[in-house]
């Protein structure tokens, strides 16, 4: 074959691949188009899913007559107009392929009213061939209808799923746009059926029951308000605590600028912030709101725009792990975190007698379970007595801590407390599980991650790119406790691993961080296999299930959860209490009916 220029027909349908997979492609793209124009009420017609018809409407400024004809030919936009606007798109839409390549696999037919006209125009399109313009009804903004998806193209059309998927595909996508803007009202109708009439939502009030209607009532009831600002860089929204998660992740709504993105580098700050109060296999929910300046994000990087690349990644991310991290501290200890507590008072105190404790790391895990279990004891025991000392009884209604004071032990297993809403549940063992894990994380990973020397350095085979890594991030490595040197183009030499995981593979663990610098820029394998051993040093070193507690040590325990980060889960994600109201309780004995 020769050579030759492609029909502009069968250019757009090649687009088309790339902008339109299904019916909600459609329809991100036709709702993106009238967000940017200025839409405040912006409705929504399916018939059989949208594979039969689409039909948006909105109340935009509209497209002025001479200028309809043009918006359905490829990269023609009123959105950008030099290097510099697409550095800094402000908008959803900005290539100008989304009309031409939807037209280009159906039959569409635009019809818009602008605001300076006195009536609406309209045009068509069958077989990539423009009709004239003729006058319309419309009276202000736009509508665009859609029609047999895919009629030239049967092999796509084989591809779409039945109604009802195509249907909750649509449905999805604007509930994403519904929690982006809340200042614009969304109609969704299907096969002549109202779905679903959301309001625009400009009070605080308004939002959040439009984020109960979205997510579920029973998210807003778990959900912790975010808002951060640092550097330029602003965080806000909802995240839910941790007892409420789900098998799937399709409670998770991330927005850049009020654009939805799925990206690595947020889903990998999202997992850290979660990875020690989560079980293993469980999904966060949060609907969260990333605002920077439009030249720090290149939107321009996917066909679909559901990627985004940062142009300081490291610092993105950094700053999504602390602000999730502070607000799921502050949420989960279920009060703020004044400083040390009283358990951590009397370990600096009594760490003066206890060489073993300043041995540190270096010490076998056994010593370091029972000179910390001495240390407890101390621990429990002083703050038991400043309780006594500084605080009332449970009858005292004034200035009761959050997780009140306790009443009684059940089984050896759970804390009774009362606390100024009712009656406070309380899995000892699982509280001071995490009391101890968080501890141990202070005191052995506070000052850096040490490292130990092998006996006989571990040679490990690798790729030459991922050697040159290793060689340029030597520092960075050794920061992490892994010392190397390079033996060969594709060869690294292990000399010093973390002295926590000397008994782990240490081949392995470099394979890994490697690969995570390689993906994500850096790496946190090393602190989480390192937080696995404290977290099981921690759960050995808890008080066991059917141990006796006097008043004094429960309240102890009660106060120190109450300084403890996180502490509403144990390291490996169950709760570690439970609080039932004085309603609740009323409800089980049927008060007041």
């Amino acid at each position: 074959m020769t050579i030759k220029p492609l029909p502009d027909h069968l250019i757009n349908q090649i687009a088309a691949g790339e902008v339109v997979e299904r019916p909600s492609s459609v329809v991100k793209e036709l709702v993106e188009n009238s967000l940017d124009a200025g839409a405040r009420q912006v409705k929504v017609r399916l018939e059989q899913g949208g594979k039969r018809a689409i039909r948006v409407s909105d109340d935009g400024k509209g497209i002025p007559r001479d200028e309809l004809v043009l918006s359905l030919r490829r990269h023609a936009t009123s959105k950008i107009a030099s290097l510099d606007d697409l550095e800094r798109v402000a908008t959803l839409g900005f290539r100008g392929e989304a009309l031409p390549s939807i037209a280009s696999v159906s039959r569409l037919d635009l019809a818009s009213a602008h605001e300076s006209g006195e009536h609406g125009w309209a045009v068509k399109v069958r077989r990539g061939e423009i009709s004239d313009i003729e006058p319309s009804a419309v009276r202000s903004g736009t509508r665009v209808d859609v029609e047999d998806l895919f009629y030239n193209v049967p092999a796509r059309r084989k591809f779409l799923r039945a109604d009802r998927t195509e249907f909750n595909h649509v449905d999805l996508l604007l509930r994403r746009f519904a929690l982006a803007r809340f200042d614009v009202g969304f109609e969704l109708e299907h096969d002549g059926k109202s779905i679903s009439v959301l309001a625009p939502a400009e009070s605080d009030d308004e939002q959040q029951r439009r984020i109960g209607r979205v997510m579920g009532r029973e998210f807003l009831d778990h959900a912790v308000r975010i808002n951060e600002e640092r550097g330029g860089i602003g965080l806000h929204g909802w995240v839910a605590e941790p007892r409420y998660n789900r098998a799937q992740a399709d409670r998770q709504f991330f927005f850049v600028n009020g654009r939805a993105v799925r990206d690595r580098l947020i889903a990998h700050a999202v997992r850290k912030a979660f990875q020690d109060v989560l079980f293993h296999g469980r999904h966060p929910a949060f609907v969260l709101y990333l605002g920077m300046p439009a030249a720090g994000v290149d939107v321009n990087v996917h066909p679909q725009k559901h990627e985004v690349r940062f142009r300081d990644a490291r610092t993105v991310h950094d700053f999504l792990f602390s602000a999730l991290h502070h607000a799921l501290s502050e949420a989960s200890s279920g009060a703020p975190r004044p400083g040390a507590g009283l358990l951590e008072a009397a370990v600096t105190g009594a760490a003066a007698g206890q060489p073993a404790w300043q041995a540190g790391i270096s010490l076998p895990v056994s010593e370091q379970l029972s000179a910390y279990s001495t240390v407890l004891g101390i621990g429990g025991r002083a703050a038991g007595r400043a309780l006594a000392e500084n605080h009332g009884s449970p009858d005292d209604d004034s200035g009761i801590p959050p997780l009140g004071y306790a009443l009684a032990q059940l089984h050896g297993v759970y804390i009774l407390s009362q606390n100024a809403q009712g009656l406070v549940m309380t899995d000892m063992h699982a509280a001071h599980e995490r009391i101890t894990y968080e501890l141990l994380k202070t005191r052995f990973m506070g000052e850096g991650i040490k490292s130990q020397r092998l006996l006989v350095p571990v040679s490990v085979q690798v790729s030459e790119p991922e050697a040159n890594l290793a060689e340029e991030r030597r520092d960075e490595l050794a920061s992490l406790g892994l010392l190397l040197d390079r033996s060969g183009p594709e060869s690294l030499l292990i000399r010093e691993v973390p002295s926590l995981l000397s008994g782990s593979d240490a081949a392995g663990l470099l394979q890994d961080v490697l690969a995570d610098m390689a993906s994500m820029g850096d790496s946190t394998r090393v602190e989480s296999e390192a937080n696995e051993v404290l977290s099981t040093m921690a759960c050995h070193g808890s008080v066991r299930a059917n141990r006796q507690l006097t008043l004094e040590e429960m309240n102890a325990l009660l106060r120190d959860m109450e300084r403890t980060e996180r502490s509403g889960h144990c390291n490996h994600g169950r709760p570690t209490w439970v609080q039932l109201d004085m309603q609740a309780l009323d409800r089980l004995f049927l008060r007041g009916r």
